[in-house]
């Protein structure tokens, strides 16, 4: 489900009574909301096995966090800091530090008499720490405020725009497997446009960098770009600026189920019969 069909909040709560009363407000406003009540939901594996610092961590319990998330792409993250099954002092530095998901907001709220636990969520990286009882009372102007949302009307316009010569000439670098080359282009066509309709170069970039990283037998690399771009695909319609997006999107996922599934040690082997040309209309 892309962000075109659905707002989706994560929230890492384990009182069903106050989720009931989150998830009413939420869904009033047009948000879903997924629950996280403990670390197990993410997986299996010990955290204490963890030895990578924050950051894009693909291995363990932390790198399923990684995988949901920007797989999901949502809002807002919303930890309540006095759920001991969540460990959220780990959790919320590794998403801070990731360009995959840096840009999520972080809403945490905890007791207003501890203010060592409140100050510690602020000091990891969550943009807004609030008592309780502030949030049980203001939650539906707090989403609305501070929920990460898209203007369709704006992006569409956007994407109602040509496509500039240069993306082509990238776009066409990239059919022909010049994925180094295409990246260049692509950048200097970013770097041009203000609008939000640039994140469609971003993506298609990253997809490159992404294709380039298996040419070299990168797989951490790989991975991490085939995560990252989807936060800049995932908003767009299914055609911007004549570029197949919907087709783009598939296309990526499936490459990534494949080089998740080689992992490192047999990434020689990958099918590119895989990746598919980027399809855009030409007039």
């Amino acid at each position: 489900m892309t962000h075109e069909d659905i707002r989706l909040i994560v929230g890492f709560v384990s009182d069903l009574m106050f989720a009931t009363r989150i998830e009413k407000v939420a869904d009033h406003l047009g948000f879903k909301v997924e629950w996280i009540e403990n670390a197990n939901k993410i997986d299996s594996t010990n955290l204490s096995d963890l030895k990578e610092p924050p950051g894009e961590m693909l291995h363990g319990r932390n790198g399923k966090l990684f995988e949901k998330v920007t797989a999901w792409q949502p809002a807002l993250l919303l930890f309540d800091l006095t759920n001991q099954d969540i460990p959220w002092q780990t959790w919320i530095p590794a998403l801070k530090t990731s360009p995959a998901t840096r840009r999520i907001p972080i809403m945490c709220f905890g007791p207003h008499v501890n203010v060592a636990l409140m100050t510690e969520a602020k000091r990891v990286g969550a943009d807004l720490v609030l008592a309780r009882s502030r949030f049980a009372s203001d939650m539906g102007t707090l989403f609305e405020k501070h929920a990460r949302t898209q203007d369709s009307v704006a992006l569409n316009t956007a994407c109602a725009e040509p496509l500039p010569e240069l993306v082509r000439t990238g776009i066409e670098l990239f059919n022909q497997g010049d994925y180094y080359k295409c990246h260049d282009a692509l950048e200097k066509a970013w770097m041009a446009d203000k609008s939000m309709g640039r994140d469609l170069y971003r993506g298609l970039l990253q997809v490159g960098i992404a294709l380039y990283q298996i040419q070299q037998g990168n797989y951490r690399g790989a991975v991490k770009m085939l995560l990252r771009v989807r936060q800049w695909l995932g908003p767009l319609p299914t055609i911007c600026r004549g570029v197949h997006v919907a087709a783009l999107r598939e296309n990526a996922q499936k490459i990534y189920e494949h080089v998740h599934h080689l992992g490192p040690e047999h990434l020689d082997a990958f099918d590119w019969s895989l990746v598919s040309a980027i399809e855009y209309e030409t007039k």
